[in-house]
């Protein structure tokens, strides 16, 4: 068992420099994995400094996937990494923003908490985020390490804030209790064919000068950095060598850990803390790894939606795919296809060649057609299918208009003067104007119909899936569908919400009203994501039989 010369809880603070998108919530991620592989209780958040109270009304374009925690918490894509490498849930307090912090300031202010006096940045707003950081650690019962990742760069004038608040807590808590990691870019010049150091050395003076001394370097780089690098970014950055971290990229992210390991970075964390304790057994998450590799089979999904450009918007279904492909022994190739140009003419075309479909979740009504049609080619041509949310809401119109034959079925969403509604806003919702936090959020208990798709795969009557959504199938409908040949495999407890449909008389056609990828794990896929994969390598192993082929 793990054992220190103190039992208070510790602290990692990630700070970044030079450009965004190094990748320091993979890089928290990993540590905190490791760190848990050798018997600690570690958690993870995220201190973003944009003024959105949340991502939840922000365009996918702007912020990628929204990751939605079982108590209903949307919050920044990182969490979803974190869940995924240290296999625990997170929640809200795991995610706090500068929109929340200054929220819960002024309220106080209003209220009279600060008897007249004046409210400032410092104290009143780094004590908050001190104060959300400590809530953290002392959360469920309690942590023995909480490592905190701050969002952008050091030199954003957004971020200054929660610096401040991050420097003041390793004065009033000392060395033995905090350390600062910072990732920064070891760029390779190839007109030159140099590495240069020089941005590593501006972006932790930018720091010091902050008041923080960066206890660790985590050097982002293409190339292999050698100890003559590390003793030249130590000196100039007043950081022991051992302490220069070469992160080098890799093919996949499960690699970080393995090679943060062996770079001796959960040494230096330990060593600083004092902390005592046996070495992480690693060999079920490289044996994962392995497989990952070297898979004996292929197969290719189409994903279609809106975002398709911008892979981050589907971060989770993509890591989910990942995972259900090792469970496979099969490399899963995602087909990224533009809904918007999608037809009932070219669908054929724009799937040719992919065993599986899955529609993801998503609002508004820019490509709606495109996705409806593409579910219509697969429901005909008894390829898989599998809809995530909206791919449901899509699957349940396509299915109202081309089967039970309800000319202009559709959603209200998409059309609020739609004679068939068969998608309707959630009655509870109808009254509500505030956008942010307000759809149906987080876990909700979905009870499986036996003898269903749905409960073959699960295997058990009752399961727990995340949503985020404000529109349900219409119950007016109900009978309607079922005559037709639907299956509600899975609904509310109270069977008044519609949860999981599927079709009997299709080889694989299920859709979800909730976010299954969200609970998808490297070491242990989602059975929903993994039964899918499976399902499309059998499709593929159907045509490519000699007496298909001549058909």
């Amino acid at each position: 068992m793990p054992r220190s010369t103190k039992s208070r809880t510790k602290f990692i603070f990630f700070t970044g420099g030079v450009v965004s998108s190094l990748g320091k919530g993979i890089a928290a991620a990993s540590l905190g994995m490791l760190l848990k592989e050798r018997g600690f209780r570690v958690t993870i958040m995220k201190l973003d400094p944009y003024i959105n109270v949340d991502p939840g009304t922000m365009s996918p374009f702007q912020h990628g996937e929204v990751y939605v925690t079982d108590d209903g918490a949307e919050t920044d894509l990182d969490l979803g990494h974190y869940e995924r490498f240290l296999d625990i849930s997170m929640g809200r307090l795991n995610n706090a923003t500068t929109g929340q912090i200054y929220e819960t300031v002024i309220a106080r202010e209003r209220t009279g908490d600060y008897l007249g006096g004046t409210v400032q940045v410092i104290p009143h707003i780094t004590d908050e985020i001190k104060r959300r950081i400590s809530a953290v650690a002392k959360s469920g019962k309690g942590w023995d390490i909480v490592l905190a990742e701050i969002g952008g760069t050091v030199g954003d004038i957004e971020g200054q804030p929660f610096l401040e608040a991050l420097r003041q807590m390793g004065l009033e808590l000392g060395s033995r209790n905090v350390a600062y990691i910072h990732l920064t870019l070891v760029p390779f010049i190839a007109t030159s064919g140099e590495i240069k150091t020089k941005p590593t050395q501006h972006s932790v003076k930018e720091l010091r000068e902050i008041g923080i001394q960066p206890d660790v370097l985590l050097c982002r780089t293409q190339h292999r950095l050698t100890q003559e690098l590390k003793r030249k970014i130590g000196m100039f950055c007043s950081v022991h060598h051992n302490a220069v971290i070469e992160a080098i990229d890799v093919d996949s992210i499960y690699e970080v850990p393995l090679n943060l390991e062996k770079e001796g970075l959960t040494d230096i964390i330990l060593r600083r803390f004092n902390l005592k304790c046996s070495r992480p057994d690693l060999r079920i998450w490289r044996e994962t790894l392995d497989r990952m590799r070297k898979p004996s089979h292929h197969v290719k999904i189409a994903v279609c939606g809106k975002y398709t450009v911008l892979h981050d918007a589907y971060k989770s279904i993509m890591e989910a795919f990942v995972h259900a492909g090792i469970e496979n022994d099969a490399g899963v190739e995602l087909k990224w296809v533009d809904s918007e140009k999608v037809t009932d003419e070219n669908a054929g075309q724009m799937l040719k060649g992919v065993s599986g479909l899955l529609i993801p979740g998503g609002f508004g009504d820019r490509g709606i057609e495109g996705k409806i049609s593409a579910i219509r080619y697969v429901r005909e041509q008894g390829i898989p299918f599998f809809g995530i949310c909206l791919g449901l809401h899509c699957a349940v119109i396509e299915f109202a208009r081309h089967v039970i034959g309800l000319k202009g079925a559709d959603s209200s969403e998409f059309n609020p003067r739609t004679r068939h509604p068969v998608i309707d806003l959630l009655p509870e919702q109808k009254k509500l104007r505030k956008k942010g936090g307000t759809m149906r959020l987080g876990a909700q208990p979905c009870h499986i119909q036996p003898g269903s798709l749905a409960y073959k795969i699960y295997g058990r009557e009752l399961i727990n899936e995340r949503h985020r959504h404000r529109y349900e199938f219409n119950n007016l409908y109900r009978e309607r569908f079922e005559e037709a040949g639907m299956r509600f495999g899975g609904l509310s407890p109270d069977h008044k919400l519609v949860e999981m449909i599927e079709m009997p008389d299709h080889p694989w056609f299920i859709g979800g009203q909730f976010h299954p990828e969200l609970k998808s794990r490297f070491t242990k896929s989602h059975p929903l994501f993994r039964e899918f994969v499976r399902a499309a390598l059998d499709y593929q192993a159907r045509m490519s039989e000699p007496d298909q082929q001549v058909a």
